[in-house]
């Protein structure tokens, strides 16, 4: 398992990723509340799916979207 966090003003963002039985898991969390989860099949998706969390700033990332 990947896991990922971002922690700004009491505020955390997290990322992991799990292998599942058709690829990979990533499921986004925004503190404790579960934002996307997608599986991918292509290792590369799941990159894209991580350089775009670690792109957007804990403190930058609003639940009032």
């Amino acid at each position: 398992m990947l896991r990922l966090e971002q922690k700004a003003e009491g505020h955390t963002r997290r990322a992991t990723v799990t292998r599942a039985d058709e690829g990979w898991l990533f499921r986004e969390e925004d503190d404790s509340k579960l934002v996307r989860q997608v599986t991918y099949t292509d290792w590369h998706r799941v990159e894209r799916a991580i350089r775009a969390f670690e792109a957007v700033p804990a403190d930058n990332y609003s639940t009032n979207r």
